[in-house]
């Protein structure tokens, strides 16, 4: 093949049920590659560490040398289309890109209250722009937020809002590391990021040094590591049902005083998460961004 080729790609839709039978027969046929999508825009939020959640309904998508032969393929799939749940499956041609330009270019500059920026690298950060703002590197990916999602945004404008000069900050379910690179930036004197996928450790390392921090200041642990000294702000953006159950941990991590920021949640759960973090945790405060919430408090 020629270094600026086309490539074939079939594009399957069925139910989770049957995903197995329809990638066997792909990789038969000499699929390069296999990727899942969602087909009725239901989030899978939050899977453990090697855990496999798909979606009830999916679109599956193979990719092909162009030169394959995929009618054997191709009827397999008819033959198979009511016992596999098949809705649709369609045979295209893509040309050769630069893949990288491809999949940032929908990717912007975004705001998050009134000073933080969040700059995907495919931008330079403006040399006239305000001094008092503050700007972040850090590109969109698959596996941990990037400010996008509601959830990330209300913390980052939290964070945005309130003055972090010198505190001591936890990020606890620190994903991508945003939270915590946001927060160095705008102030704070430490943070203790934690997660308990490794991969997120490494994903946090590799943006503080993105954003020419210092080293120590972001120190990265799985959760059995991490210092249990108590902080003046604990940020926690993850679900409900592991907030609920963290309680102890979380509470233990704040200082009397300290401030408590959680996301992750949606508004049907707010009275349960309040209901128990009151007994450890006061003046609670509730905002809500497309049907997400964030809630603060301040510890007894």
């Amino acid at each position: 093949m020629s270094e600026e080729s086309s490539w074939l790609q079939l594009v399957c839709q069925t139910t989770k049920k049957h995903h197995q039978a329809i990638e066997d027969a792909m990789e038969s046929a000499g699929s390069l590659s296999i990727t899942w999508q969602d087909a009725k825009d239901t989030p899978v939020l939050e899977p453990l560490p090697g855990e496999q959640l798909l979606w009830d309904d999916m679109i599956i998508t193979a990719l092909f040398y162009e030169d394959t032969d995929l009618n054997a393929l191709s009827d397999t799939l008819d033959r198979n289309k009511s016992a596999w749940d098949i809705q649709d499956f369609h045979i295209e041609t893509l040309e050769d890109q630069d893949w990288e330009r491809v999949w940032m270019k929908d990717f912007h500059p975004i705001r998050f209250g009134e000073k933080l920026w969040i700059y995907p690298s495919n931008y330079e950060i403006p040399k006239d722009n305000p001094d008092d703002h503050t700007y972040i590197h850090l590109d969109p990916g698959l596996a941990f937020g990037t400010g996008t999602h509601p959830t990330t945004a209300l913390c980052l404008e939290w964070l945005d809002q309130n003055p972090l000069k010198g505190l001591s900050v936890v990020d606890y379910g620190c994903g991508s590391g945003i939270l915590a690179v946001a927060a160095i930036k705008l102030g704070a004197s430490h943070i203790n990021a934690t997660d308990i996928d490794p991969q997120a450790l490494i994903a946090t390392k590799d943006n503080m040094l993105r954003n020419k921090l210092e080293v120590k200041s972001i120190s990265c642990y799985l959760p059995e590591a991490c210092p249990k000294y108590e902080h003046d702000l604990v940020l926690a953006n993850i679900l409900c049902g592991p907030l609920i159950e963290l309680f102890p941990v979380i509470s233990s991590l704040t200082r009397s005083g300290g401030t408590l920021v959680l996301s992750g949640l949606l508004e049907e759960q707010q009275s349960d998460l309040i209901k128990t973090y009151s007994a450890a945790f006061s003046d609670f405060d509730v905002k809500t961004l497309d049907g997400w919430i964030r809630i603060s408090a301040t510890k007894l």
